[in-house]
């Protein structure tokens, strides 16, 4: 099969398209024909080994997982001897977390991480919902704990987890805040958000709002300033990604790690999100797809052979919402 594939850490063309052996599913695992694969921002940061700090768990010299890709969807064509839920011809995604594996023509999934497909979602669409989705719902729900009426701010509203977490901070009831460029004003207003701000214009945390819930997607602001923007009793939730700026020690883990830190010493909640790779988020994520209070925006979409050029667009701060690699033979939404 077909695969992209990674031996060292550096930019984008060191991922070359490669010929390798088709995984055989084990007991536990579904073997899945990809029709698409989404890029998050964990690509990029595990292309270029960047920051040098997650090398620890990546790969010390050379990334242990070879072929890139968390995001999949597709249809399963085989399935291993004490699988259960699915059979071949089944319509599937799922987000296949730190073993990758997706950019390439088939992948081995396990049963508990795998979930059908939206029934009203192209291949590219479900794709780009797994890591995406699932950090977006564990931020707002599980972490930030979002009810109707709170105020939630999405810092990085524009970008893959951003767009799905104005969706769904608005199926919560609550009143959301969006903060984008002043190109996506318009796009991230259309998700439904209730106020948006152009960073480019205006600092969200010197407008005086105060708000119960801040998801920061970006990492490009102080704990000091983002604290600023929050209720007495407020949470800030940090999940970011960041862009490329060149090769640095520790990156955003860096506001993470002060984040941790600070989290006991203030009278704000201050957490961290980790999201991983979760059936039962998936099944969730579905749910309010086909009840359609939650629709991925896909920005770009690039076939297999051009995984360098999407990781470049997408490390450059040029991406909005969500871009997707489609790798076989799609079936229509609807």
């Amino acid at each position: 099969m077909k695969a992209i594939v990674q031996d060292r850490y550096g930019p984008p063309e060191t991922l070359t398209l490669a010929e390798v052996d088709t995984p055989t599913p084990a007991p536990d695992e579904v073997l899945v024909r990809v029709e698409a694969a989404a890029l998050n921002a964990y690509d990029w940061h595990a292309v270029r080994g960047d920051p040098w700090l997650a090398r620890l768990a990546m790969g010390p010299a050379r990334p242990r997982a070879r072929i890139r890709g968390r995001d999949v969807a597709g249809r399963v064509e085989a399935v291993g001897a004490r699988v259960r839920r699915f059979r071949p011809g089944d319509a599937v995604f799922a987000d296949l977390g730190d073993a990758n594996g997706a950019f390439a023509e088939y992948a081995c999934v396990p049963e508990d991480v795998v979930a059908p497909s939206p029934t009203n979602l192209t291949p590219q669409q479900a794709a780009a919902l797994p890591l995406a989705g699932t950090t977006a719902l564990m931020g707002l729900r599980d972490v930030g704990r979002v009810e109707p009426g709170h105020r939630v701010l999405v810092n990085g509203a524009s970008g893959g987890v951003g767009t799905l977490a104005v969706q769904l901070a608005k199926a919560f009831g609550a009143t959301v805040t969006g903060v984008c460029s002043t190109r996506n004003v318009d796009l991230v207003r259309s998700l439904g958000a209730d106020h948006v701000v152009d960073y480019t214009r205006e600092d969200f945390t010197r407008q005086g709002r105060r708000h119960d819930v801040l998801l920061d997607l970006v990492g490009n602001r102080s704990l000091r300033a983002l604290r600023r923007a929050l209720t007495p009793t407020g949470t800030l939730v940090l999940s970011g990604g960041g862009v490329y700026r060149g090769g640095t020690i520790v990156g955003p883990v860096w506001l993470i790690a002060r984040g941790r830190l600070s989290a006991p010493l203030v009278r704000h909640r201050v957490a961290v999100l980790t999201a991983t790779p979760s059936r039962p988020h998936l099944d969730l994520l579905r749910a309010h797809v086909e009840a359609g209070r939650l629709t991925p925006v896909v920005d770009r979409t690039y076939p297999l052979h051009q995984v360098p050029e999407a990781v470049r667009y997408l490390e450059g701060e040029h991406a909005r919402a969500k871009v997707v690699i489609t790798v076989g033979s799609t079936r229509t939404g609807g």
